[in-house]
């Protein structure tokens, strides 16, 4: 069993907040070691595995994004990249629960998921209450990177044009008050090498689902530029709320892409990771929220009282090893899951991350 170390895991772990995210802070003592937060459950075994599959991909992906952040000479994102490097990097266990420290930050998978789970506890009893969900997505025509920072705020821009109108009608009583949930997205196109920043919604009816799209393809189709095509806006009804909520709230960009976007189920093209693509939208996508609802307020939060730190006498120090793609003990030398990644993801990993400029 380990005892206090002389080195705080304060020093490792620099935070960029994002709300929502579960967090476990630590202190060293001379004696042991002084916790934060109620810590997780070290015997759930197949939620510790998925956190090692996330937390490969995480370092492999982010040492990648890393060189492309720093071909671009862009200094604050390969600081914030870091800081994702060492997210869950190193925690302690004790009578069953673990304390570590997590990153918070949006190109984090570890802490998405974290995110995507709290969201879905919120809003999942609002949904249902709705009598006649529907699944809608906004989009427009793609561009290259240089026009991407100006067409995310043209979709941020638009979409608040839209729900502004609609609040002021709603206000007087002489019209439909928009409600929903939206998430945005961006897509890269290896090919065309375009970038298509997207909506997706969740609204009560369909009323405000046809609503929307028609008030955006105004927004986009003025004039002689047609940005917004009819076929490319899409409507359906809601079969499964849980479903189509954590289609809503996934990660905002796709990591994995295939190189000729290829969508026939038997093309056998191994999917590439475009990392400089993906610090392109992570670079564009930073002003604004990826997540938000609209027309409507959630259900107060209960207040929890100041948690007192717990201070663990004896306790067991885990360190993340990406050559043995698991956390081992540093005394005893265990590992904590057992987690082997399939051979596919090794061989993307390995293999299919391309960091050229794009």
């Amino acid at each position: 069993m380990g005892k206090g170390n002389a080195a705080t895991s304060q020093e490792k772990f620099n935070t960029l907040a994002q709300s929502g995210t579960a967090d476990f802070d630590t202190h060293s003592l001379s004696s042991g070691k002084l916790v934060y937060g109620a810590g997780a459950d070290l015997s759930d075994k197949a939620a510790w595995k998925g956190k090692a599959k996330r937390k490969i991909v995480t370092q492999k992906i982010i040492l990648s994004l890393i060189e492309a952040a720093e071909k671009k000479g862009a200094t604050d994102r390969v600081k914030a990249y870091r800081n994702t490097l060492y997210c869950l990097d190193k925690f302690y266990s004790s009578d069953g629960r673990v304390y570590g420290k997590y990153c918070k930050n949006r190109f984090c998978t570890l802490c998405c998921s974290i995110r995507k789970a709290e969201i879905i506890n919120r809003y999942y009893p609002v949904i249902m209450s709705w009598e006649e969900p529907h699944f809608i997505t906004l989009t427009q025509k793609s561009v290259p990177a240089a026009k991407l920072d100006l067409w995310f705020y043209g979709v941020n821009k638009a979409f608040r044009q839209i729900t502004d109108k609609y609040k002021k009608r709603d206000q007087r009583g002489k019209g439909l008050k928009l409600v929903g949930i939206k998430s945005m997205e961006c897509n890269f196109n290896p090919v065309a090498r375009t970038y298509n920043p997207h909506q997706h919604l969740l609204a009560p009816n369909a009323e405000i689902a046809k609503t929307l799209v028609v008030e955006w393809q105004k927004k986009w189709n003025q004039g002689k530029k047609k940005l917004a095509s009819p076929w490319a806006q899409h409507i359906r009804r809601v079969e499964n709320i849980e479903r189509d909520l954590v289609e809503l709230i996934k990660y905002g960009s796709k990591i994995f892409t295939e190189p000729d976007m290829n969508k026939n189920p038997k093309n056998k093209t191994p999917r590439m990771v475009y990392a400089a693509a993906l610090d392109n939208i992570f670079s564009a996508m930073k002003p604004y929220r990826l997540f938000d609802r609209f027309g409507f307020n959630l259900p107060p939060q209960p207040k929890h009282g100041v948690q007192l730190p717990t201070f663990l006498e004896r306790y067991d120090e885990w360190v993340f090893e990406p050559s043995l793609s698991d956390w081992h003990n540093l005394e005893t030398g265990e590992l904590l899951t057992g987690y082997i990644p399939p051979p596919q993801l090794q061989w993307i990993l390995a293999q299919s991350i391309d960091t050229d400029l794009q």
